[in-house]
């Protein structure tokens, strides 16, 4: 384990009582765009901003495995009907986000420790490639922007910014996908990296975000060298020492529904 690790293990109670205290804000992302809400919005536009608002509060740590989604909160919160909020809804289990049970209702989906390990697996063999073709045609302006979200990831982690940090620290790995201009990828590491946010959450036994933020900035040197191999290399270790932190215990929702989601 290195020693930032070792550090960053020190901070774990602190760290999980951060995310019950962090912000609820919606933070504006540009791998998951999200317009302000509009009452007099059509229904697909509707429907797609609650998968957003959704998705953004699980990966920002704000709503937790388990955590109910009750159709009629989220119908008050966003201005719609029944009927849209079950729209958005169905979309979010088809991303394995949500969990729906007859005469139950919508959770947030509770990944199995197989699960976790085989979203893992795929993120580790879509990543290493991804890296290496990331380097194949990188451009100046390519480097600029990934260097920009790294000090901005650095820069959260110093403030103890959780929601923050957490989204930056995902999206890093979606930026590399959106350099590469290949949309169908960068839906795919979106989804999986969505995933991972809830795996990480239920079995992580740390945070460890400055660790992450140090291995980005290898993984970053590393390519800033074009050095695939390494590289490739980097992310594969970096994704393997997530999955070997992984253990069975569990946290439990922190946050209501509307608190999670913020205000109108």
């Amino acid at each position: 384990m290195s020693a930032a690790r070792k550090k960053s293990a020190t901070k774990a109670t602190d760290e999980v009582a951060q995310i019950t205290r962090a912000s609820v804000r919606a933070v504006s992302s540009p791998s998951m765009p999200a317009n302000d809400i509009d009452d007099d919005a059509p229904s697909g536009s509707s429907t797609e901003h609650i998968v957003v608002a959704v998705t953004r509060a699980i990966v920002e740590h704000r709503l937790l495995p388990g955590a109910k989604l009750v159709e009629q909160k989220l119908g008050d919160r966003f201005g719609v009907s029944r009927t849209i909020v079950r729209q958005a809804l169905f979309r979010l289990s088809q991303l394995k986000l949500v969990r729906l049970e007859p005469a139950r209702g919508a959770f947030v989906a509770e990944p199995s420790i197989e699960e976790a390990r085989e979203v893992f697996a795929v993120r580790r063999m879509v990543e290493g490639q991804m890296v290496r073709q990331l380097i194949a045609q990188l451009k100046p302006a390519d480097l600029r922007l990934l260097k920009a979200h790294v000090k901005e990831e650095r820069q959260a982690v110093e403030r103890i910014d959780v929601a923050t940090r957490t989204k930056l620290l995902f999206d890093f790995h979606v930026r590399m996908a959106e350099v590469l201009g290949n949309q169908v990828l960068v839906e795919l590491i979106q989804e999986l990296v969505s995933r991972c946010s809830l795996i990480t959450l239920m079995y992580q036994s740390a945070d460890d975000a400055e660790a992450s933020n140090a291995e980005h900035t290898d993984i970053l040197a590393a390519i800033e060298a074009r050095d695939a191999d390494k590289a490739a290399a980097l992310i594969d270790e970096h994704l393997l020492t997530v999955e070997r932190q992984l253990t069975e215990r569990r946290r439990v929702p922190s946050l209501r529904l509307e608190d999670a989601l913020g205000s109108p």
